[in-house]
Parts: C-alpha cells; sequence; structure tokens
C-alpha cells in the first residue's frame, strides 16, 4: 500500500545504510529494540517400529494425546478471544475442530495398526504431508495454512512427549525484537506487546494467521524475510518498519532518529484517524463513497464496523471449506454466512461463490486430479459449474442468509454469458426448491459479476444488462491482461495495476457499468491502494472494497479529492503510454491530508 498522506513513507525515510533485508509487511508500525534470535523447533521425533503388542497401548497414547492437545487448544481459543477478540479467537478454533476430526484420528490409528509405528510418527506423518500439499498450492491464502497444520501437529506431539514446552517470551531479559525461521499461529496468540516489540520470520505470508494476529495485537511484523537469521545472529539491535516490510539491521545513530521521529507521527496520525471513524466517505465536491470491507472470516466482520465500513463487499467463502477434510454443509456455511448478516446490522453483506481451482480443492473432494496450468484450469465458478451439487448447497444457504438482511451474491471469474446464465438458472432452480419446502429465503437476491479477465471487461455491455453488479477483481485482471504469474518473483516487476492495458480495461468496464444503471466496485488490491483513489473516482467507480484497516486511510484520502479533478487526472493516466509515467502522474495527484475533524 502507497504509504498515507500526512504521515512518513519509506521514501522520506531515505534507504537506511545499513543492513537492511526486505519481506512483507503484514502489520504496520515501527519497532527498535534489541535483537533475539529464536532457533527452530528441535529435530523430530525419529521414527521407530513397536512390538505388536505394545499396539494397544500406543493408541491409548495417541488417543490422550489427541484430548489433551483439544483441550489445550480450547484453553487457548477462551484466551485469545478475551486478549483479541472473536475473530482470532476463530483461528484457533478452527485448530481445534482439526485436532477433534474424527478422520485424523482414525487416519493415525490405522497407521499404527497396520504398520506398527509410533503415534508421533503417525501423527506427523499424516499432517506433514498435508502442510506438503498446501505450500505447494498458488493460491498465497491458501499454501498460509501449512503453518497452522505444522502448529496442529506440534501440539499433538508436544503431548505425546508429555507437554507444551514454555514460551520462548519467559527468557527475554527486555523488551525486544524477535526473528525466526517462523512463529506458529498459537506462540503468536500468546504475544504479549509488552514484551514483543516487533517481529520478523524467515517465512510466512501475508495471508498466514500469524499475520493476521500480529496485526490484531497491533505488533509490527514483517514476514518472508528469506535468509535473515543468518545475518540477524549478529544483530544487536533492529528497526521493524512494518509498513514497508523492512528489517534493519545495527542501524546508525542517524537511521535511529529518523525511525523514531515516524513512529511518533504514526501514533500521531492513527489517533486522528480512529477519531474520524465515523465520518462519511464525502468527496470536497460532495460525492460519496462506499467503502466497504473484504474479509476472509467470518469473524472479521466486528473489525468492519470498528474501521467504519459502509457493508462486507466480499465475502471470500472458499475458507469455510479448509476448515474440515470435507465441503462444509449447508447448515455449517448458513451459520457463518448468517452471523455476518447479524453482525453488520443491515448493511450489505456480498458473498462471493466458491473460488478455488481444482487442484486446491484435491484435499476436500477429491475427484480432480492436479492440473499443468491451474489459473487457466477448473477453477471458480467453472469448477462450481462442473459441481453442481456442491453450488447447490452453497446457494441454499446464502439463499437462506438473505431472508436475515442485506445479502448479495457475486459469482467470481465470469468469462461468458454462457456461464452466467447457467448460474443465474441453477439459483433460481434453488430457489424454487427452497420455495417448495418452505424453507424461508430470498428468491432472488442481487446477482453481480467479478470482472477478472479482459474476456469480460472487452464483452462488458453485454454482461452489464444481465447483472445486479460488477465487481472488478483487479489482481486477477492484471495477472490475466499482462500475462504475468502474480505469485512469480521472476517476473513480479510485470505486475502493475497502473499498466496502461489495465486502466484501459477498468475504464471500460465503469463505462459499461454506468451506461446500463448499475454499481460498479473495485474490490481488488487496488480498492485499497492509496494511489489509485483519485483516479478511481475519476472514473466513476463509487464503491470501493479494500482490508477493514485500509478504510481510514482511504476516507481520508477522499475527504481531500475534488472529483472534478479528478476525472481531469483519470483522463490524462488514460492517454500515457506506461506504467511508470502513470505512477509519476498519480503520486502527483495525492490529496494533502484535510484537517483533523471530531469524529460526529
Amino acid at each position: 500500500m502507497t504509504g498515507p498522506p500526512g504521515g512518513p513513507t519509506p521514501d522520506d525515510l531515505g534507504e537506511p545504510a545499513e543492513p537492511t533485508l526486505r519481506g512483507v509487511g503484514v502489520s504496520p508500525g515501527i519497532a527498535i529494540g534489541p535483537v533475539v534470535v529464536l532457533d527452530p523447533r528441535g529435530p523430530r521425533p525419529l521414527a521407530r517400529r513397536i512390538a505388536a503388542e505394545a499396539v494397544p497401548a500406543e493408541i491409548a497414547r495417541l488417543e490422550s494425546a489427541l484430548a489433551a492437545a483439544a483441550a489445550e487448544v480450547a484453553l487457548a481459543e477462551e484466551e485469545a478471544r478475551e486478549r483479541l477478540g472473536p475473530q482470532y479467537a476463530g483461528i484457533l478454533a478452527a485448530h481445534a475442530a482439526m485436532i477433534g476430526d474424527p478422520q485424523l484420528a482414525a487416519d493415525a490409528r490405522a497407521r499404527v495398526e497396520r504398520r506398527r509405528i509410533t503415534a508421533e510418527h503417525a501423527v506427523i506423518e499424516i499432517l506433514e504431508a498435508l502442510a506438503d500439499r498446501l505450500e505447494t498450492l498458488s493460491d498465497s491464502h491458501l499454501s498460509a495454512r501449512a503453518a497452522d497444520v505444522r502448529d496442529i501437529q506440534a501440539r499433538i506431539v508436544d503431548r505425546l512427549a508429555g507437554g507444551r514446552p514454555p514460551s520462548f517470551q519467559d527468557g527475554l531479559a527486555a523488551p525486544s525484537i524477535i526473528l525466526a525461521r517462523d512463529l506458529t499461529p498459537s506462540d503468536a496468540a500468546q504475544l504479549d506487546p509488552r514484551r514483543v516489540l516487533g517481529f520478523a520470520t524467515e517465512a510466512g505470508g501475508r495471508a498466514s494467521h500469524t499475520a493476521i494476529v500480529a496485526s490484531a495485537l497491533e505488533i509490527p511484523a514483517v514476514v518472508g524475510v528469506g535468509r535473515l537469521l543468518d545475518s540477524g545472529r549478529s544483530a544487536r539491535q533492529a528497526v521493524i518498519d512494518g509498513e514497508a516490510g523492512l528489517v534493519i539491521l545495527d542501524p546508525s545513530p542517524e537511521e535511529l532518529e529518523r525511525y523514531r521521529a515516524a513512529a511518533e507521527a504514526r501514533v500521531a496520525r492513527f489517533r486522528t484517524l480512529s477519531r474520524e471513524a465515523a465520518l462519511p466517505a464525502v468527496t470536497r465536491d460532495g460525492v460519496e463513497v462506499g467503502l466497504h470491507a473484504n474479509i476472509e472470516f467470518v469473524d472479521e466482520a466486528a473489525a468492519c464496523l470498528r474501521w467504519g465500513a459502509a457493508g462486507i463487499g466480499l465475502y471470500r467463502t472458499e475458507f469455510l471449506y479448509l476448515r474440515s477434510t470435507t465441503p462444509p454443509t449447508e447448515e455449517e456455511q448458513f451459520a457463518a454466512y448468517a452471523e455476518a448478516v447479524g453482525t453488520m446490522r443491515g448493511r450489505p453483506v456480498v458473498i462471493r461463490t466458491l473460488d478455488l481451482g481444482a487442484d486446491k480443492l484435491s484435499e476436500h473432494v477429491g475427484d480432480i486430479g492436479p492440473e499443468a496450468n491451474p489459473a487457466l484450469g477448473l477453477r471458480s465458478l467453472r469448477y462450481s459449474l462442473r459441481r453442481p451439487e456442491i453450488f447447490r448447497t452453497q446457494i441454499r444457504a446464502a439463499l437462506r442468509a438473505a431472508a436475515l438482511g442485506d445479502v448479495r451474491l457475486l459469482l467470481p471469474m465470469v468469462t461468458t454469458l454462457d456461464e452466467l446464465r447457467r448460474a443465474r438458472d441453477l439459483i433460481g432452480e434453488v430457489a424454487a426448491t427452497l420455495r417448495a419446502e418452505g424453507v424461508p429465503h430470498r428468491d432472488a437476491p442481487p446477482l453481480g459479476a467479478m470482472v477478472e479477465v479482459p474476456a469480460t471487461a472487452l464483452m462488458a455491455d453485454r454482461f452489464a444488462k444481465e447483472v445486479d453488479f460488477f465487481s472488478i477483481g483487479t489482481n486477477d485482471l492484471i495477472q490475466y491482461t499482462l500475462a504475468v504469474d502474480r505469485t512469480n518473483e521472476a517476473v513480479a516487476d510485470l505486475y502493475s495495476a497502473a499498466d496502461p492495458a489495465v486502466l484501459r480495461l477498468i475504464a471500460r468496464v465503469v463505462e459499461a457499468a454506468a451506461a446500463s444503471g448499475i454499481p460498479c466496485a473495485v474490490c481488488g488490491s487496488m480498492g485499497g491502494e492509496l494511489l489509485y483513489t483519485t483516479f478511481l473516482l475519476g472514473l466513476g467507480v463509487r464503491e470501493l472494497s479494500m482490508a477493514p484497516h485500509q478504510i481510514p486511510e482511504v476516507r481520508r484520502v477522499i475527504r481531500g479529492v475534488d472529483v472534478g479533478l479528478a476525472r481531469a487526472v483519470a483522463a490524462e493516466a488514460l492517454t500515457l503510454d506506461t506504467a511508470g509515467e502513470v505512477v509519476a502522474l498519480l503520486e502527483r495527484a495525492l490529496p494533502p491530508a484535510p484537517p483533523g475533524e471530531p469524529a460526529g
């Protein structure tokens, strides 16, 4: 995200002269303190055979350890609920559900009985294989779940070994910066901000639960740094810049002074932003903009309200499919959707239907094997139409939830009108079935299409006549337009939202929506990046959806923009030849922060 107006940015601070490592900033803020390097968890227990007569006792050990681990994580869940709130306790609730999954116990028991291996080895085999599969997935949100699986594995193995080791925090002599290979979500949930000033890890990504918890605790954090520990072992002091994704080892006195000043300015800035959460997102010339939130877990809905979201603009329902080894039932999905609707108190909730590829679902539905190029394969709406029984279950739950509030349905990666029409017909069939059964539901909630591929953007005028709204998914739209894998570091420099081809496609979609009189939102990363706010407003976008914590600063930019000037900026941007020229223009167009106003 571009640095917020009115506060120091990495460019303001200059390039640090001392050893600097770059990663992914997942929890903003600046931390300065002494370095403590955590060595990775010790070696795995060695695989060993047991005698046939020892099998019953080994199974008893396994069952006892599973019960103890489940009790331990239930206690941790309650502690997290008190310290962090329900959305973060939900992470550990998912851990408890996996530990208590009868299939895990049955698989481990079968390995002990058939192969006469220890309970430790059986648990490690099962969960390490699952973690390895998750890590190979191209979707960063899903691959990040490997850390959760390994956390569960560690809990069970620790119980088999006789107990959970003490927290690393117990040995800290003073509040410190932690450098580690990785932190499990359980370790992260127990972090004490009075003792851990900030942390950086070699592994991890923006979607990891460790990142989510760090953000909740407001501990500055950088993950995915790479070879961090080798450099960090000799460092005495470090700076963690969680906004810029930087780790500065042994900073100079001048750097320390700059970062201390930036930290103080940031505290002052967010104090003002928190007072502005109730202010409307209205431009200087009176144009109102709807700021909505993207969520992955239902428990995040509370954060949407805290930051003043107008609604949930994107509920990524695929994460419901990762909490067990089978697809969620209708009742499980209905409960999650109903909770989100209730939490939002009448504000709209946009439920995106399942957006996963067949390769990412193989662990859960198991009928379609890996694909050579899953980004262009059987994913998203294509998969739902191929597996109508899964799609029908989700639609039943969504239509039932729609009877409770303002629910809207969003179809991901729509490519052809035929796909859209087939999906709409199936939704109609499900509504008719619910009506015949006498089940409370809403027959026809607003139906939208995600614009994520160039084919849809080029046919936007036709699609606009058949849907109730558009939502532009800029992440995939950029990827498909520029033929750049957004997870491939080798071509990362080619992946740019500012590319003129991308901007022209977005403009075409917004224009088609306006001509048909339907709303058009931007829900990809571009929607929450301050650099593009003026451009999008100038095109005519009046709904943006983003991570909840991005809302306050986007609101502040909107309140400093004049739509007339924004239109001129957008028009000029569409005439430029390169992404670099576009970025330079948009940086000049960023408005200054408006004077602080008390929340009304």
